[in-house]
């Protein structure tokens, strides 16, 4: 029988997280490629099989949103565990705490004072023309004084070996439970790989995020409740809403749930009413509240928002927290590291192009070709345009798209993305396929978090560089090591 890697393809044009060289593995994943090795291709099937019952049995799954139809598919999952090692984790993980406390205080400036915006540091327009500013959130002060209390952060490891962030996500960053589920479904199939190496636990999280969003509860509570809002069953992140929920061991809700009285929150329960103090909402702003905002919302709750204002709930994330979450704020983030905290980033962004800036416009427009184009404002990889993969009718499409609206856009070089080791069903085999890494990071009113593991994206499609699920990716279990 042929052994798993016997038709791997070590491409030195990428930072290979395996393999130095063709024949040389790096030295923290020798033990592991060792016991892979031992499988041969007949074998990897049948724990890739079982690996898949694993999830289906988990429930493990999210919606992909097509033009004639909405699926829900099985969450693709690989075996083969990304390594971190102690040492680079401890620079990942300072750097992304840092950029989530510094979007705290330019969340809590940009809502009061505005002192970064009056020093020409970040300029007014893109705060103002930002479909995420809520003007309703202007002088608020959110409870323990936290905005983003969960953040995502998209990192790539470049071909110089050094980790680049993509973008920052503190809206509705999702894919957490795909990260705890990920190492349930490996020590289900392949429990024994995991006394070789000594990783930290994942499973902390929910218990964590509850500490969190306690933290932050209205004045005057002791003992606060707490939920999970959800849009319902057909969000594409639905599994992740309910997976959370238990995690924490509180209630999962939708709107319909709850109701305002007297500007408190109150849940319907089989036991009578119950007042709520926190809402962990996975509902976007403008669907919160009919009242307040999308007057045609069936999501939220009438006097949520108003409820919120006067300090008698506390939304976790705050409203408004998308004006950080711009790609187009994401290219003033070392300025904003240094403006308050007085450091210098500990993570580098990637070299981005703001097409609102007009020399840079001009740049984009004449090099579409060599970049990758994205919205502002979307997420889920939609919207993005690589320039290599398009035709030339492809481009100046994309070029129009641009000049209709060039606040709307940014654009950033093709990164070389690292690649791992992946199985690929199809191929019975492995092969280099292109990952990044997202973090999550907790803010909350006393205490601090970065989850000692994260969501290894993996483009499961040859050459493909857009690793997000609903775009055909998968994902890996992300060990981080102990000293």
């Amino acid at each position: 029988m042929l052994p798993i890697f016997s038709s791997y393809e070590f491409d030195s044009r990428f930072y290979d997280e395996i393999f130095k060289t063709n024949n040389e593995v790096r030295e923290v994943y020798k033990t592991l490629f060792n016991l892979f090795s031992k499988y041969d291709v007949n074998d990897f099937a049948n724990l890739n099989d079982k690996a898949k019952d694993a999830f289906f049995n988990q429930g493990i799954t999210f919606q992909v949103y097509g033009d004639k139809e909405t699926k829900e598919k099985i969450f693709p999952f690989d075996l083969f565990p990304r390594i971190i090692g102690n040492n680079e984790w401890l620079e990942i993980e300072k750097g992304a705490l840092q950029r989530s406390k510094a979007l705290n205080l330019f969340l809590w400036d940009v809502y009061h004072d505005q002192k970064i915006i009056k020093q020409d540091i970040v300029p007014i327009d893109l705060i103002s023309s930002s479909a995420n500013f809520l003007k309703e959130m202007v002088g608020f002060n959110p409870p323990g004084g936290i905005y983003n209390h969960i953040s995502g952060t998209d990192l790539i490891k470049h071909k110089d070996g050094n980790y680049y962030v993509l973008e920052d996500n503190i809206r509705c960053p999702s894919g957490v439970s795909y990260v705890i589920g990920n190492r349930e479904a490996l020590k289900r199939t392949l429990f024994g790989v995991f006394n070789h190496y000594k990783s930290y636990n994942v499973s902390d999280y929910g218990q964590n995020l509850l500490d969190i969003i306690e933290s932050v509860k209205p004045k005057g509570v002791d003992m606060p409740k707490c939920v999970v809002l959800t849009p319902g069953v057909y969000n594409s992140a639905y599994y992740e809403h309910s997976f959370l929920a238990r995690q924490m061991g509180v209630e999962l809700v939708e709107g319909r749930d709850l109701f305002i009285e007297n500007d408190f929150v109150y849940m319907k329960t089989i036991k009578g009413l119950e007042r709520v103090d926190v809402i962990y909402r996975r509902v976007d702003d403008a669907f919160i509240d009919p009242d307040a905002f999308n007057k045609d919302s069936v999501l939220g709750v009438k006097g949520l928002f108003k409820s919120y204002l006067k300090g008698k709930i506390c939304l976790v994330n705050a409203p408004g927290t998308g004006v950080a979450d711009d790609k187009a704020i994401y290219t003033y983030m070392p300025e904003i590291i240094k403006y308050y905290l007085d450091e210098e980033p500990i993570l580098s962004n990637v070299h981005t192009y703001h097409c609102s800036r007009p020399d840079e416009f001009k740049y984009v427009l004449e090099n579409i070709d060599k970049l990758v184009i994205k919205p502002v404002d979307e997420s889920g990889g939609y919207g993005i345009s690589i320039g290599n993969r398009l035709t030339k009718e492809e481009i100046e499409k994309v070029r129009t798209t641009i000049k209709q609206n060039p606040r709307k856009y940014i654009a950033q070089p093709i990164m070389s993305l690292s690649t791992h080791a992946t199985y690929i069903e199809e191929e019975n085999s492995f092969e280099p396929r292109h990952v990044d890494l997202r973090t999550f990071t907790l803010l909350g009113k006393d205490k601090d978090f970065v989850l000692k593991g994260g969501l290894s994206r993996v483009a499961l499609k040859r050459g493909n560089l857009v690793v997000n699920s609903s775009q055909g990716g998968g994902s890996k279990d992300t060990w981080v090591l102990k000293k």
